[in-house]
């Protein structure tokens, strides 16, 4: 089993940035894949970004290239989300998620393990 808890999340205005932290717990060493989703009331929860652990090799969504990245300190075990530029619509709960193996990294029904969630809240 893994346990994953969020860190970071709050309330920032536009235009500002926040940075939220996964730490992983329980058996964690064969994760291979750890993503960041987001969701709102109502709505589907969104893919932001994954990284394969191993690689380093990071993915994301259109919606927030060249203004978010994720990345992993092995060393301390904890997987990242420097988000820069926030926009109101960035505002969401923030979730972490990972598996030992991922087929498609944006589908949520790929990952077996979730933390709580971290809520961001993006003011105009």
């Amino acid at each position: 089993q893994v346990q994953l808890r969020e860190s970071g999340g709050g309330s920032v205005q536009a235009g500002g940035s926040l940075r939220l932290s996964c730490s992983p717990s329980g058996s964690p060493g064969k994760i291979n894949f750890m993503a960041w989703f987001r969701q709102t009331p109502g709505t589907e929860r969104e893919a932001v970004a994954a990284i394969a652990t191993h690689s380093g090799v990071p993915f994301y969504a259109d919606t927030v290239r060249d203004r978010f990245t994720i990345s992993r300190d092995s060393g301390v075990n904890t997987l990242y989300l420097q988000m820069y530029s926030l926009k109101p619509e960035d505002t969401a709960m923030y979730y972490c998620a990972a598996d030992f193996y991922v087929g498609t990294w944006y589908l949520p029904r790929t990952y077996n393990y979730w933390g709580q969630g971290t809520q961001v809240t993006v003011s105009a």
